[in-house]
């Protein structure tokens, strides 16, 4: 401590004249750190170093923890910019033409038909290159499904010379491709919680309009060729009922998620929908339907019932006992034909397991390249599909691609989990329904599906894109969060940032 005579005989020390017209040159210090410099005295050891608030240092920590992959990827690494505006629209419109199939609802647009969808979507594309180009500076986002997706592409442009009636094969690979751009537009163009939301709510007024018309068909006794079974309110990817019950089998438990995540009165419609969507499933009398819809409903059961098992397990069992109690009275004696075939009059249990076992074979005849893309009725019992969509992607196009597919179906998985650990309860947050929703829909195909050959149609493939839509809108948040914090901090007030999604939003308005 300086004595008294130091402190009196103390000048202050001036800073020299500036010259005039001579600009004194500005520190490089950040403002903190120039504070703490004039606060500390100079050669203290033990004065630490000013925590310098930095924006890079915060958000490249939440891009490390966003990277679903692990990887560097640029989808990844930078919050999702607005655009696609025009890609958006073409795609939702080209969707309500896939899905709700106008021309054979109306049959004033049925000379149409071949002018609605094929035009669209190369309207959608144009509009879609040029601002993915100036949006990201590549044609797509590098994500893992869309490389799995082009690498399913690629399988089938191989199999194609190989095939044994190369016009199918080549005919099954343009379809496939229209499949496939369509899902790298989405999955890129879907940036924004509303446009995912608005393109959810339209799979679901598609599905009720086929829930509706299964309804009708049951009661009006219009059933197929075999008079047994619905023939369907439209054809295409839905004229079959097994087709159908799948479809509806992953769309209730996007039905559910809404119920969740809405208030009073659309709660009561969503749960309207969902119980219709999975009435329509019993109705198309479909055990891989039925199969699907028990898959989605254990999954969302399991996640959603974590901290109120014993609550979930008596609303399950009292499920099931209302199922049972208003299913036709067929119904329970085909669902018994699963486990015993030989109880199935129509024989069907039995062809597919013969039909099974031939695709087996044809998988270890030609392991590599299959027998080309839409050519496994020509090998199979009396002209059948393989009626699996795993052992259908397996025997034309070999093994490689099946294992392609497979990870295809548990990528988006893998991504809808983080989500759904990073939000977990008490904290409540609509994404976690959502994450557990998502997955409980694909969960619903991959088991449905073993019993379809659906492997290249649009089912599937709309899901995933919702998945990685979703995934990656979040992680965009979450990015976009923590820079508005940093930049908060760093001006002396950090901002609180609302993390509740559009969807609750939306559901409150």
């Amino acid at each position: 401590m300086p004595s008294d005579s130091q402190i009196a005989g103390y000048e202050p020390v001036r800073p020299p004249r500036r010259a005039a017209g001579r600009r004194e040159p500005e520190s490089v210090l950040p403002p903190s750190s120039a504070r703490a410099e004039e606060v500390s005295p100079a050669g203290d050891e033990f004065s630490s170093p000013p925590r310098e608030t930095s924006l890079t240092s915060d958000v490249e920590v939440a891009r490390a923890d966003g990277d679903a992959e692990g990887t560097k990827s640029r989808d990844a690494a930078l919050p999702l910019k607005r655009g696609h505006a025009l890609t958006y629209a073409g795609l939702f419109l080209f969707t309500f033409v896939v899905y709700f199939r106008p021309y054979e609802l109306v049959s004033a647009l049925a000379p149409l038909a071949a002018w609605l969808a094929f035009p669209l979507a190369v309207a959608t594309a144009l509009f879609y290159f040029p601002a993915q180009l100036g949006l990201e500076g590549n044609l797509t986002a590098p994500l893992r499904e869309v490389k799995l997706v082009l690498l399913l592409c690629l399988f089938a442009a191989l199999s194609v010379p190989l095939a044994i009636n190369r016009g199918e094969a080549w005919d099954g690979l343009v379809n496939f491709l229209k499949v496939a751009l369509v899902f790298v537009m989405l999955v890129n163009a879907v940036r924004t919680e509303a446009r995912l939301r608005r393109l959810v709510l339209l799979l679901l007024a598609a599905s009720v309009v086929l829930s509706f018309g299964a309804f009708a068909d049951y009661r009006a006794g219009r059933f197929n060729t075999g008079g047994e079974r619905i023939a369907g309110i439209v054809g295409g990817m839905f004229g079959n009922p097994n087709d159908l019950a799948m479809h509806l089998s992953t769309m209730v438990p996007l039905a559910f998620v809404l119920v969740l995540s809405s208030r009073a009165l659309k709660k009561m419609a969503y749960a309207a929908l969902a119980v219709l969507m999975a009435a329509a499933v019993v109705l198309t009398f479909s055990r891989g339907g039925f199969l699907g819809l028990a898959a989605g409903g254990l999954v969302l059961a399991w996640k959603l019932g974590r901290r109120h098992r014993l609550l979930v397990a008596a609303t399950s069992v009292f499920a099931v006992a209302a199922f049972v109690a208003l299913a036709p009275s067929e119904y329970s004696g085909r669902l018994t034909t699963i486990v015993d075939t030989a109880r199935d009059l129509t024989g069907s249990a039995g062809a597919r397991r013969e039909i099974l076992i031939v695709s087996l074979v044809n998988i270890a005849k030609h392991p590599l390249f299959g027998v080309g893309m839409n050519n496994f009725h020509i090998i199979s019992i009396h002209e059948q599909v393989s009626h699996n969509a795993y052992t259908q992607v397996g025997a034309e196009l070999g093994v490689p691609a099946m294992i392609a597919y497979v990870l295809f179906l548990l990528a988006p998985l893998k991504r809808l989990r983080r989500v759904e650990r990073e939000t977990l309860p008490p904290r409540r947050s609509h994404d976690y329904y959502w994450a557990v929703g998502l997955q409980a829909s694909i969960v619903a195909y991959m088991v449905s599906s073993f019993f379809g050959s659906v492997a290249y149609l649009w089912y599937i493939y709309y899901l995933v894109a919702l998945a990685v839509c979703f995934q990656r809108i979040y992680e965009s948040k979450k990015l976009t969060a923590a820079a508005t914090a940093a930049d908060g901090a760093a001006t002396g007030g950090a901002e609180v940032i609302d993390s509740e999604t559009s969807f609750a939003r939306d559901a409150r308005a």
